[in-house]
């Protein structure tokens, strides 16, 4: 076990190096702790495809990492749409640990994981949210309640993200992870969203961050 471990961790640090991203040794060993944590879950309940090769780490941790670049503001109100077993959101929130962040995921079992690795990695200021979005959106005070909108388990449609904006405040920010094969923005993209910007995000993956800007 304690070999492995090492493996893991080293594994890591190279990923980072390659994505040419500086982290320090305690937020390596956090994104360890999670990856591990996710590991030992995942064998009782199948929360997720776990790959801890190259491919996998870049998807699960580098992606989040390169993505929290982005965020607009070390305090940033953040809100996860689907966030299955807390990849992007989790990794985001360690490497950006002053951003307040809510992740929803409608199914229990994902939902309990997400709760106990904030209990485990000592993450502040998080909800879990055990509902489907569509139901959240009854919620007045999460109306316009945050800056940033993270999205992608979610199918990207129109028709969703005209209900997702609801979320954000006018200058908000929606930040759409792309896989490569998949288009950047819906044509049926309509006001108040509007396309900002694209980044890469692992070169090998072929993936992307798309920026989709509210406007006031």
């Amino acid at each position: 076990m304690r070999r492995r471990g090492a493996v893991v961790r080293d594994r890591i640090r190279k990923r980072v190096q390659r994505a040419g991203l500086e982290l320090p040794a305690p937020l390596i060993e956090q994104l360890y702790n999670y990856l591990d944590l996710l590991r030992r879950w995942n064998e009782r309940m199948n929360l997720t495809a776990l790959d801890e090769q190259d491919a996998g780490l870049d998807r699960l941790l580098i992606e989040p990492l390169v993505a929290a670049r982005r965020l607009p503001a070390a305090h940033s109100r953040v809100i996860d749409i689907g966030s299955g077993a807390g990849s992007p959101a989790i990794p985001m929130k360690l490497a950006a640990p002053t951003i307040s962040l809510v992740m929803v995921e409608s199914k229990t079992r994902k939902a309990a994981f997400l709760r106990e690795a904030c209990r485990q990695l000592e993450l502040a200021d998080v909800t879990v949210e055990a509902e489907r979005h569509e139901t959240l959106l009854t919620r007045p005070e999460l109306h316009e309640g945050h800056d940033v909108l993270t999205v992608r388990a979610v199918r990207i449609e129109g028709r969703v993200l005209r209900g997702l904006q609801a979320f954000l405040r006018p200058g908000g920010v929606m930040l759409l992870f792309r896989g490569g094969g998949s288009t950047d923005v819906p044509s049926t993209l309509e006001p108040p969203l509007a396309w900002a910007a694209t980044y890469p995000l692992v070169e090998s993956l072929r993936s992307r961050l798309v920026v989709l800007n509210k406007h006031r």
